[in-house]
């Protein structure tokens, strides 16, 4: 399994909507994601201007159900 890359939210929304999710709505200072075809994907980002905790980017992967391979 490979590392965690350590990502920005900014980096991590343009990553996951060129793997097919679009931003639905944004609440605060959090964005919601869903997947054009995959309808039941909804993944949470908070977005800010700090790097992504490895947990929470964790959560995320897990969340959109992808790999850290793809991802990478």
């Amino acid at each position: 399994m490979p590392k965690l890359p350590i990502l920005t939210p900014k980096k991590l929304v343009k990553i996951l909507c060129k793997i097919g999710f679009y931003i639905h709505h944004q609440t605060g200072s959090h964005i919601n994601l869903r997947h054009s075809i995959k309808n039941n994907l909804h993944v949470v980002i908070p977005y800010h201007t700090r790097d992504l905790a490895p947990k929470t980017l964790k959560s995320i992967i897990m969340q959109a159900d992808i790999s850290i391979d793809d991802l990478l």
